[in-house]
């Protein structure tokens, strides 16, 4: 036999073996998705109409001046005094941007099924998207209702852990690519309030530049 024709059935092999290999008739790309392509396309979108750092610094924004996470007891979806207040504040802030949509994704401890876990987490999802519909968020600016379920622990205990049950708010994209982003105005999105919220004063010798200076 040739080296040639060693090499031809050598390659041959290999393709059969590929073939039988587990997951090989699943779909070409089925690799790339494990359950969430949904997310880089998303990103993708936004980078290509110029969006992504936008809403990165807006993302990062909103979790620095407002608490993004509100907790739940155990095996519950229902809002507390302590977090219908959280929510109020992500209300007041979300208010200040109608260009901006959010997602709310879900989470829950380790204790209990992975499925029963994912539905629980999609709950309490819902409700915080309920709640900032009714202080006067269109429910259009939500974009998803998300449940991580348990896969997303921020403490890693198979017993039972306030910080885990919990629903995260961020921000996700702009509405119909909001033309105030991709025309170059985006500075007067995010710093819109700050200028409808400046007061100006006659111009003396303690006040520079007619704002008082804090």
């Amino acid at each position: 036999m040739s080296a040639k024709l060693k090499i031809v059935v050598v390659t041959t092999t290999a393709l059969g073996l590929a073939a039988c290999a587990p997951g090989a008739s699943r779909e070409a790309g089925a690799i790339l998705d494990e359950g969430g392509f949904g997310d880089p396309t998303v990103t993708n979108q936004l980078l290509l109409t110029g969006q992504l750092s936008a809403v990165v610094d807006l993302n990062k924004r909103f979790s620095e001046e407002v608490p993004s996470m509100v907790n739940f007891a155990f095996d519950s979806a229902v809002l507390d005094g302590a977090s219908r207040a959280t929510l109020r504040r992500q209300a007041d802030w979300i208010k200040q941007f109608p260009e901006v949509r959010f997602r709310v994704f879900g989470h829950t401890d380790l204790v209990g099924s992975d499925a029963y876990n994912q539905a629980l987490g999609l709950r309490r999802a819902r409700a915080v998207v309920d709640f900032l519909v009714a202080q006067g968020i269109s429910r259009g600016r939500l974009e998803a209702v998300t449940s991580f379920g348990e896969t997303q622990p921020l403490v890693v205990t198979e017993n039972r852990e306030p910080r885990n049950r919990r629903t995260v708010t961020e921000v996700s994209g702009f509405l119909n690519n909001s033309p105030a982003v991709l025309n170059g105005k985006y500075a007067q999105v995010i710093f819109r309030e700050y200028v409808d919220s400046a007061t100006e004063f006659p111009s003396d010798g303690g006040v520079e530049g007619g704002v008082i200076e804090e």
